[in-house]
């Protein structure tokens, strides 16, 4: 696979991530809705990264690192979101650590906010 497949592949992955997480949300399950979205936005950072490095993207999850190593310059409100949206992909992948209290209002401004993201994040591409 040449890396435009794989910026493909991850950008195709990235957006069904996404529709399941709105759909996550609107049926009440909320920290899994931000997992997901979580995972669209590591998989569209990892898209962004084969563009970048012209190099398969290493295998982490930590979405600030690879939006480091894609040399993108990010505002501080992005950083945040995505230091928030981490949370949600350790709970949801540890059962065993603390939950994040969480409100539906909230899980939707951070859907909300993720979609806006992934949306500039693909135009970048």
């Amino acid at each position: 696979m040449d890396i435009g497949q794989h910026i493909k592949y991850w950008v195709e992955s990235s957006d069904e991530n996404s529709e399941v997480a709105k759909l996550l949300l609107e049926h009440g399950h909320l920290g899994y809705s931000l997992f997901t979205a979580h995972l669209a936005l590591e998989k569209m950072l990892k898209a962004y990264v084969c563009k970048v490095t012209g190099e398969m993207p290493p295998r982490i999850h930590n979405l600030i690192r690879l939006a480091e190593i894609a040399k993108l310059e990010l505002s501080k409100e992005q950083l945040d979101l995505l230091a928030r949206l981490g949370v949600f992909q350790i709970e949801g992948r540890y059962p065993d650590t603390a939950h994040v209290a969480l409100d539906a209002q909230t899980a939707k401004d951070r859907l909300t906010a993720a979609q806006e993201m992934l949306e500039w994040l693909k135009a970048l591409l």
